[in-house]
């Protein structure tokens, strides 16, 4: 969220980053509920100072006067209020202003490549998408999910049930014993409250699973990704610089509408409703925000490496970026039934935008009360990561090749066939 005491002081400035988001927003409309709210402040700090003196005065006299000045000041406290809440509503709609290393663009198109990483296979043969490999495997069930369920759903059965869960247990050891990582097993659902400090709401709610409430005034959501409740664990806190940085993961299910998808990847698991990810998310001094998104995708790239799977990574332009970043790298993974490279990581560095959403403070070197940075990044889809092996270790008869760094957590396994 951002400030408008900054804003205010930097108009310009900030209307030249909001150009960077292609966002349309006429900063003039926030200044005007700025002006008016700062002058109903005042008018009211001005009559609660006059009753005050009344009051002390004990002139009777002036009892009357004081009655006028109290229903004065409700008046104005409800003004002020709407007045407020509209402007807050405008800011926190907001996006996340972008850094000046990324890249300028509206979409995809100008997002920039930073490497590419691992040998692409070459077949001898027509290389099958994961779900025709999955359902010759009768591993896959997508039919009968949709009966039970809906579109955008599947039952993993058998050998690749064990194979989402070895990487879901190979991605949490590796982040937890060598890139010191403490792994979480958090809630999975979030109040509103929670979802608006990382800037899922207001913005997003479409795209949000609500769950339905006999208190309706008591909302609460399906997590859409782990990042909401583990960052939120330092909402409304001041924290320790000793403390600092705070690295957390979790391996849970992540549920999305995915309202803004219709007619994209309708067949297989690249776009479902539910999915697993395990997602690593680091609190930091608002300084060291750029550092720690290295590491952090570095911590990514690492899965992939050890997995053998190639990949390439790039850095989203000005207008791909999410809401709340200020920088993001996506780690894309080679599907060979696609020819391309899919999404299969976004890392990004927020600094203080969801911290100050959430009140997520510490103590700096100068005894100063600041905003922590907040980072998060998928280590990695574990659906997605699945989708890559099933194609790119695929053989001609369909029978998909395990990973060797899999291998002990699948009982040895070294190959998966069918049932």
């Amino acid at each position: 969220m951002h400030n408008i005491k900054e804003i205010r002081t930097n108009i310009e400035g900030f209307k030249k980053s909001l150009q960077k988001r292609y966002l349309d927003l006429n900063v003039d409309v926030i200044l005007e509920l700025d002006e008016k709210n700062r002058k109903f402040i005042h008018d009211k700090e001005n009559l609660e100072k006059e009753k005050k003196e009344i009051s002390k005065s004990k002139d009777k006299t002036l009892f009357e006067k004081s009655k006028v000045i109290s229903i004065e000041i409700d008046k104005i406290s409800k003004l002020q209020s709407d007045i407020k809440n509209k402007l807050d509503n405008i800011l926190s709609s907001i996006p996340n202003i972008p850094l000046d290393d990324v890249p300028l663009g509206k979409d995809e198109s100008s997002n920039k490549e930073i490497l590419q990483s691992g040998e692409i296979p070459k077949f001898s043969f027509k290389p099958k998408s994961h779900y025709e490999l999955g359902e010759k495997l009768n591993m896959l069930d997508f039919d009968l999910a949709t009966k039970t369920t809906g579109s955008r759903f599947v039952f993993v059965k058998d050998k690749l049930a064990l194979l989402e869960r070895a990487l879901s247990n190979f991605m949490l050891d590796m982040h937890t014993m060598k890139n010191d990582y403490k792994e979480i097993s958090p809630p999975l659902i979030a109040t509103d409250n929670t979802m608006f400090g990382t800037g899922q709401l207001p913005k997003f709610e479409n795209d949000q699973f609500e769950i339905k409430l006999d208190d309706s005034t008591d909302r609460k959501f399906l997590i859409p990704t782990a990042e909401v409740i583990l960052t939120n664990i330092v909402k409304n806190k001041i924290i320790e610089k000793k403390d600092l940085p705070m690295r957390m993961v979790a391996s849970t299910p992540c549920f999305r509408k995915e309202a803004g998808s219709y007619g994209k990847d309708t067949k297989g698991m690249i776009r479902q409703h539910q999915f697993y990810k395990v997602e690593m998310v680091s609190i930091v001094e608002n300084d060291n925000c750029i550092s720690e998104l290295e590491r952090m995708t570095n911590c990514a790239t690492k899965i992939l490496d050890l997995l053998k799977l190639p990949y390439r990574k790039i850095m989203l332009c000005t207008g791909d970026m999410g809401f709340s970043a200020e920088m993001t790298y996506d780690i894309e993974v080679w599907l060979p039934s696609e020819n391309k490279y899919r999404e299969i990581s976004s890392c990004s560095s927020c600094g203080s935008f969801q911290a100050r959403r959430m009140k997520a403070r510490y103590k700096n070197e100068n005894n100063e009360t600041v905003f922590v940075g907040t980072l998060n990044g998928s280590g990695l889809a574990v659906g997605r990561t699945l989708v890559a092996i099933l194609e790119n270790y695929q053989q001609e008869d369909g029978s998909i090749i395990v990973p060797k760094i899999l291998r002990p957590y699948m009982n040895n396994m070294e190959k998966i066939d069918k049932i």
